[in-house]
């Protein structure tokens, strides 16, 4: 037997003895982070004790594994962000990596246990990379069947064997299912990805997708299911209704026809007692000009509830009509439960990019707080037709600032003061909802603000939601295009198309905070407390106080009272008073943690904090491939 055959033999039975002992030794399903939201409805809500407010000083680092998954490509300026929430199951982790690759690891030791990587699509092709936020867990009643199942970042629905990282050969073909037939035959060479894990409900695997932004034509955003053993189509709903169907008539003409985007680029909740999923549905492309899309555009920005079962719809929900802001619904719905005239109602808490917080009965979708109908600014672009008006919940209060006025702007540095005036000077401003213009249009929260892919977590003890947000506007206007062009405009500016309201530093325009913390009341409606989240080091080497920082990745909450956050662009994990807000510790990464932590029990009965430290992407310009492991010291 040659070494690397010895190897691999060694591994495999260590594998074995990891899956086959755990649960005997101290970890269990209590203990494990099974989903994406550690439950299926994403509360990210832990029921650990071992760490709580009164000993989070002493968390230490208790592993460090790298990943090795760089993204090296020549010339990449803006490299993908390491964005996956590992799951634990019996004390094994899995996490995945911007190249689809997912590795599991001993949560005791962060020692490898197998890994597995997707082979290229066609023969010669290196494997595509892309966002990817981690991977769903399936196993029957007598644990007999185990499974991974993930999309990729080319556009595969995957099925693994948990125990051996080896690819289940009767589920589609060879352990694969090729997702872009049925949706996108006619556009071979459009962007046809998967960002997210899909949701299980029984035997069902259900996808969403993640598409092309332009041009407006392309492949669908339909959401399908799949038999979990066999790979066999189930069902697929239409996210662009056709005719005949629910919600076409609010496409004129053919605006519907061949429509990309309207897809679950983000992650879905599964109400498995009610056999309800949870679609948290994007915009419509193009996204910033709709004048071959008229009308109020379903089911684009809304949260719809299908039967898990069938793809029948049950409710939904539009946010935004018409949407010309790119203000698709970018996260998780938390499926929480709301105090209402003394009895517990189940609902559903949708965040939005524009910092509203929508809170809706989980059974019909019909508001809990007050939602009204205000007229907003038109649109001034000829061949637009704008929304006359658009939802606006009175209650939780927005969570971030949704205009800006000169007066507002930083004055962190009289560099930054004197960068962003100019910025400012050289666009137009209006209230939320002001359209883009044939002019440089500055709005307020842009693409990257309010509440993002981020999500929130519920602590059904405190009965409060957690949300980072970002205060980050967007500038941007609607340049004329050529007689041949797909579309007669497209946004454009000296920053690019999705331009941030930033100096060169990346320091927001306006005064600080410009990301936060923030903690709701969901029985009342109100914010029970707002902190900063995130330093900038060279302000407060200049004796500034906390500024907050943008952030990209969410919080989780624990039973112990803590809260825990990485996501900010300042390479830290943190961990806060649940109920006060106040910081209790802090820890410096190898790079900015853009994505959302877990906890889990090891095997050793120990609780572990994991968080992904990759940095990149739109905020951070180091990167690492470190998933690191915390705990207190062992006695």
């Amino acid at each position: 037997m040659t070494p690397r055959s010895l190897s691999i033999v060694v591994a495999a039975l260590s594998a074995a003895l990891a899956f086959g002992f755990a649960g005997a030794d101290g970890a269990g399903q209590d203990g494990d982070w099974r989903s994406y939201g550690r439950d299926p409805g994403g509360q990210r809500f832990s029921t650990l004790a071992e760490i709580d407010r009164g000993n989070v000083g002493r968390l230490r680092r208790a592993w460090t594994y790298h990943t090795g998954d760089l993204d090296v490509r020549p010339g990449v300026s803006q490299p993908f962000a390491f964005e996956s929430t590992p799951l634990a199951v019996d004390g094994i982790v899995y996490v995945s990596t911007p190249s689809g690759r997912v590795i599991a690891l001993d949560g005791d030791t962060g020692r490898e246990v197998w890994a597995f990587d997707p082979p290229a699509r066609t023969m010669g092709r290196v494997v595509a990379r892309g966002p990817h936020r981690g991977v769903s867990y399936w196993e029957t009643s007598d644990r007999a069947d185990r499974r991974i199942l993930y999309g990729t970042p080319d556009g595969r629905l995957v099925a693994l064997d948990a125990r051996t990282g080896l690819l289940r050969p009767e589920f589609g073909s060879g352990g694969m299912v090729d997702l872009r037939p049925g949706v996108a035959d006619d556009w071979p060479r459009a962007q046809f990805e998967v960002s997210s894990p899909p949701a299980i409900y029984r035997d069902l695997v259900i996808t969403g997708s993640h598409l092309q932004e332009y041009p407006a034509l392309g492949p669908r955003g339909d959401v399908r299911a799949y038999d979990v053993r066999s790979g066999a189509l189930v069902w697929q709903f239409h996210t662009v209704p056709r005719p005949g169907e629910r919600g076409h008539d609010t496409w004129e003409g053919e605006g519907w026809k061949d429509r990309s985007g309207v897809n679950v680029w983000s992650v879905m909740s599964v109400d498995a007692e009610r056999g309800l999923v949870f679609l948290p549905i994007g915009s419509a492309t193009y996204d910033f000009y709709g004048g071959d899309r008229k009308g109020a555009n379903l089911f684009a920005n809304a949260l719809v509830a299908l039967d898990a079962a069938t793809g029948a719809v049950r409710w939904h929900f539009q946010t935004v009509h018409h949407d010309l802001w790119d203000y698709d619904l970018p996260a998780q719905p938390a499926l929480v439960t709301v105090r209402r005239d003394g009895r517990d109602v189940a609902a559903v808490a949708q965040v939005s990019k524009s910092g509203f917080v929508f809170v809706l009965d989980r059974a019909t979708g019909q508001p809990l707080f007050p939602v009204e109908e205000r007229p907003v600014p038109a649109s001034t672009v000829p061949g637009e037709a704008s929304s006359p008006t658009q939802p606006i919940p009175r209650r939780p209060p927005p969570l971030v600032r949704q205009s800006i006025t000169r007066d507002q702007l930083s004055t962190v540095t009289p560099e930054s003061n004197r960068a962003c005036t100019e910025l400012f000077d050289s666009a137009r401003t209006g209230p939320l909802f002001t359209p883009p213009g044939l002019t440089l249009t500055l709005t307020f929260p842009g693409t990257l603000g309010g509440a993002t892919w981020s999500g929130t977590a519920f602590d059904p003890v405190r009965r409060r939601l957690y949300v980072n947000v970002n205060e980050v506007g967007a500038l941007g206007g609607l340049q004329p295009l050529g007689p041949n062009a797909p579309l007669p405009y497209r946004r454009a500016g000296s920053g690019g198309e999705y331009a941030r309201f930033w100096d060169d530093n990346r320091w927001p325009c306006q005064q600080p905070p410009w990301g936060t913390l923030n903690a709701i009341d969901l029985d009342e409606g109100t914010i029970a407390w707002t902190v900063p989240l995130g330093v900038v080091d060279a302000l407060v080497e200049r004796g500034l106080p906390p500024t907050g920082t943008p952030s990209l990745g969410g919080a989780i909450a624990t039973v112990g009272g803590l809260v825990f956050i990485a996501g900010t662009n300042d390479a830290r994990l943190r961990a806060f008073d649940a109920d006060t807000g106040r910081e209790l510790w802090a820890d410096r990464l190898e790079a900015s943690g853009h994505a959302t932590p877990m906890t889990y029990r090891g095997r050793s009965g120990r609780q572990i904090v994991v968080i992904a430290a990759g940095g990149g992407g739109y905020l951070s310009r180091t990167t690492s491939d470190v998933v690191a492991a915390y705990a207190l010291p062992a006695p």
